[in-house]
């Protein structure tokens, strides 16, 4: 993939090209954490009164959770339309802010291409590429990794929001917005889980959560906390050790 191709060789189909699989690796680590937003969000409108239909309709089209979620009460409670536009319009500002800055990445591809990549821009597409490309690429290496995080982060989201949609009619109402807020956050922590250090503090932080879970005031997140922080301290001193001491001999 990354052998040099004379000028006369056709240019690479954009899921072949090796920035694709770089944007579709830089997103891994975050899909856990879409997915379970999107999950969220397809409870959220299965507890709705929007109809079946109508609602996939809304994941597929929409493709913004946060507009979704904001919008669902106004739908639900008879608001204007112009309500329920101005409402998703001002959630969605910071696209503008977005686009502006992909302007210098995608400014030169025509209109039709341009309105495929608005619909499929989310929040972490951006993040994505500003830390990978800071500076901006040729426009031939931009695209293929935008549409390598694409191919992870919009399968990510609208399976679990359409499984959610499913799920909502099994899950008891009485658990309530809670329960899908928990299986949201579950998964954001599990995508952050990045070493063993963290893993650690994560597990300990959890059971001593649940251990404590008597307590009053909520204070068995203070205690899990603090249990967070004193292992994560442990285990930074052990791994440092062996390094100091080595520094301590020379």
């Amino acid at each position: 993939d990354n052998r040099r191709m004379d000028a006369s060789s056709p240019p690479l189909p954009v899921w072949r090209h090796p920035q694709f699989a770089q944007g579709l690796r830089d997103m891994t680590g975050t899909a856990l954490g879409i997915a379970a937003w999107g999950l969220l969000t397809g409870i959220a409108m299965a507890k709705s009164d929007l109809a079946m239909p109508l609602a996939v309709l809304m994941s597929l089209i929409v493709f913004a959770g946060s507009a979704q979620l904001a919008v669902l009460p106004l739908m639900s409670g008879g608001a204007p339309l112009w309500l329920i536009w101005a409402t998703a319009l001002c959630v969605n500002l910071r696209f503008v802010i977005f686009s502006a800055g992909w302007r210098q990445y995608f400014g030169s591809l025509p209109r039709g291409q341009r309105l495929r990549i608005a619909y499929f821009a989310a929040d972490l597409n951006y993040a994505m590429m500003m830390k990978r490309h800071a500076v901006p690429p040729p426009v031939a290496e931009s695209v293929p990794y935008f549409w390598g995080g694409v191919a992870l982060n919009w399968p990510a989201w609208q399976l679990p929001s359409l499984l959610g949609l499913w799920l909502g009619d099994h899950i008891p109402t009485q658990w309530g917005m809670g329960f899908a807020g928990t299986l949201a956050l579950l998964g954001l922590v599990y995508s952050m889980l990045s070493d063993r250090a963290t893993s650690v503090a994560a597990a300990v932080s959890g059971a001593a959560a649940v251990a404590t879970a008597a307590l009053p005031l909520k204070l068995n997140i203070l205690v899990a906390l603090a249990a967070a922080v004193a292992i994560g301290l442990v285990i930074d001193r052990r791994s440092t050790a062996p390094a100091r001491a080595e520094k301590d001999l020379t």
